[in-house]
């Protein structure tokens, strides 16, 4: 099942990887990535997700723990954390590919599965084997693709069936929260939504506590907790990680990018630029397109 999986994606990541390596599809929240080469750190704030690693390997960092995973497994992001990872091995003769699908919460509250409560070892990143019914259900939704004709009738049956393995198997206590409508992570999640989509202005604490139904100290206790940032922390890495995809993936320039995140002075954004990447935006930009 891993090679006609890994041949589809093959297939559509080579015909469609943008710069980044990211090849978007018509089904929400699913996309293919592929690499060529080790790649250097990345700094994300991942949405929950899971990522199928098809071929090559990867290490991916949060906090103080550290996994590194191969073919045949599967990482589980269950929260919107940072993390730091780095793909380790990819060349031209075999690229790295991967297959990711963003988790949908009303999907996994639809589906009203009586999954195990979360446990204290339910941690938001891990590594796990990949479910031979996730990856099934992966192929099967990836067919489609060669069917836009099917794509829209059986598209959302086979989303909800990967979120059905999924809450149902090894992973089932650590999104079981995910889909919880009286969960602090759902609360926090509405908050996060609002910062996503709006993370180029300055929110105020207030209203975002007022979106989670929160007093402002309980929702920055269960911020920190659910995404082990404050809510400006959380902020400013989204401005510094669209700044960097714009300057890489679209050539914009140095201030046009902190101008175009919400930024109003460039020396600022420089120094939390480096404080972040480990280098200024500018030096950081020629090691990248080297690297590339």
């Amino acid at each position: 099942m891993t090679q006609p999986l890994l041949d589809l994606v093959r297939r559509h990541a080579d015909a469609h990887a943008d710069r980044l390596g990211v090849a978007q599809t018509p089904i929400p929240g699913l996309m293919a990535i592929r690499a060529v080469r080790p790649s250097e750190l990345q700094v994300a704030v991942n949405k929950p997700l899971v990522a199928m690693l098809l071929q090559g390997r990867k290490r991916v960092t949060t906090g103080s723990a550290s996994f590194e995973y191969g073919p045949g497994e599967s990482l589980l992001v269950s929260a919107d954390v940072p993390t730091v990872s780095q793909i380790l091995q990819a060349s031209p003769a075999a690229p790295y590919y991967s297959l990711v699908l963003e988790l949908d919460p009303a999907v996994l509250r639809d589906l009203k599965v009586d999954a195990a409560r979360p446990s204290p070892d339910d941690a938001p990143v891990r590594v796990e084997p990949t479910d031979a019914d996730v990856a099934d259900a992966a192929l099967r939704l990836m067919r489609l693709l060669d069917r836009p004709a099917a794509l829209p009738v059986l598209r959302d049956q086979l989303l909800r069936e990967i979120h059905y393995w999924l809450l149902t198997g090894r992973h089932g206590g650590a999104i079981r929260s995910l889909g919880s409508t009286d969960s602090h992570a759902h609360c926090i999640a509405r908050a996060v939504s609002m910062i996503r989509r709006d993370f180029t202005r300055a929110i105020r604490v207030e209203e975002l506590a007022g979106v989670a139904g929160m007093s402002e100290s309980s929702f920055h206790q269960h911020f920190r907790a659910v995404t082990t940032l404050s809510p400006l922390q959380f902020q400013k890495q989204l401005r510094l990680i669209e700044a960097r995809r714009q300057m890489l993936a679209e050539g914009a320039g140095i201030a046009s990018a902190a101008y175009a995140v919400g930024y109003e002075s460039v020396p600022q954004f420089t120094r939390e630029y480096c404080r972040l990447f480990g280098a200024p935006p500018g030096r950081d930009m020629r090691q990248a397109r080297m690297s590339a």
